[in-house]
């Protein structure tokens, strides 16, 4: 490999990073359900036996490791809703590639007018003066949606996971359910994987 990247290399090797970072996401999730699976195994038997310590123990046990499930299943759904964010930006960005393109190969063909080099200046002046009414406004978005997020952080935390809530795990077959989410995620992945496998050809 040379020692300087193209662009389309160093794109390459960012989506695979990502690609990594998901699957060990996935993974982590899968593990926590099994140690759920198995939790609730150990508190139906220490409440078949009698044993109250134990059966506390385990609860709060499985409580933690729900929160922590929950916590991986954010941090996966963050990082898909950022794919998408980086997809519209390539959109953009090609864009603005194609449209600089035009720009130049219009400027060739008016070279020998004597008002080509104001309205150069007239474009770019017009160009920064759009531009900066776009930061200004992706700043405030961002500012808002800091805002929505902080506040649904801080809900999400108050939202805990109850004592009420794993002993229904316990009394109930839930892990069913998670399983067929979980399902979905695997199926999900496959997707991206594909429409990146794609990309790659292109």
């Amino acid at each position: 490999m040379g020692l300087f990247k193209s662009k389309d290399e160093r794109r390459i090797e960012s989506e695979i990073k990502i690609r990594q970072g998901m699957r060990s996401i996935e993974r982590a999730i899968r593990q926590q359900e099994k140690f759920a699976e198995d939790f609730i195994k150990n508190a139906q038997h220490a409440r078949k036996i009698g044993d109250n310590g134990q059966y506390l123990f385990i609860r709060s046990a499985l409580k933690k490791t729900a929160s922590v499930k929950k916590m991986l299943e954010r941090q996966l759904l963050s990082i898909k809703n950022a794919m998408l964010l980086q997809q519209q930006a390539q959109a953009t960005q090609q864009f603005g590639e194609a449209m600089t393109e035009m720009a130049v190969q219009i400027s060739k063909v008016f070279t020998s007018l004597d008002l080509t080099k104001t309205q150069a200046q007239w474009e770019k002046a017009v160009a920064q003066a759009g531009d900066m009414d776009k930061r200004m406004e992706v700043f405030l978005d961002a500012m808002e949606s800091d805002a929505v997020s902080g506040s649904a952080s801080t809900s999400a935390r108050e939202d805990s996971v109850t004592d009420d809530e794993i002993d229904r795990m316990i009394n109930a077959d839930v892990l069913a359910a998670e399983k067929q989410e979980l399902g979905k995620l695997d199926e999900l992945e496959s997707e991206i994987a594909k429409e990146l496998g794609a990309k790659q050809k292109d």
